[in-house]
């Protein structure tokens, strides 16, 4: 697993349909990767009706593209990018699975088999975030209160910005995790 040719954690960051790199929760993610000395790998992709029509297919490709025959010791995906949670649970990958579309069945499902080494987090005003469809799992599971899809709270600017810190912590403990792992700590 991970970057081979000079020991540095991998991690692998995906983008949503119309959340992408840049976005704040991306964005932040990918520094806070970065800062601690990882390799972060972060595909961009354009959604098209092939895409939507077969959503794990279409990621599980990209990450293919993007990482050959590597696995990463993280996952932080965003949205669309969580179709990835059967692929990270077939494969023992951990994640942060960022608003995962709980909607569907197979994300459902693979989030339901997560282990700990799993942490999800969605917006309690998100239709997609459904928590009850994966009882049982042992991934962490955390609701933010009143946050969108996109983990803002509508018109609340302020709020929206210190609720995503909770996130960036949970992102920070994982990224630190894998740090103290390869330095032995």
């Amino acid at each position: 697993m991970g970057n081979d040719e000079d020991g540095r954690p991998l991690v692998l960051v995906l983008a949503g349909a119309g959340y992408g790199q840049q976005a704040p929760v991306l964005w932040w993610s990918r520094a806070i990767a970065s800062a601690a000395g990882c390799e972060v790998v972060a595909p961009t992709w354009t959604i098209d009706d092939a895409a939507g029509a077969d959503p794990l297919a279409f990621v599980e490709a990209a990450i293919g593209a993007a990482l050959g025959d590597r696995l990463p010791e993280l996952v932080i995906a965003k949205s669309f990018g969580c179709f990835a949670l059967p692929w990270a649970i077939r494969n023992d990958v951990p994640g942060v699975w960022l608003t995962p579309v709980l909607t569907h069945d197979d994300v459902a499902t693979a989030l339901a088999a997560a282990t700990d080494a799993h942490d999800a987090i969605g917006g309690g005003d998100d239709t997609m975030w459904r928590p009850e469809r994966v009882s049982g799992t042992a991934a962490r599971l955390q609701t933010v209160d009143r946050a969108d899809h996109s983990l803002q709270v509508a018109g609340d600017w302020r709020r929206s910005q210190r609720l995503q810190a909770d996130v960036f912590d949970v992102v920070e403990r994982r990224v630190a995790a894998l740090a103290a792992h390869q330095t032995g700590g």
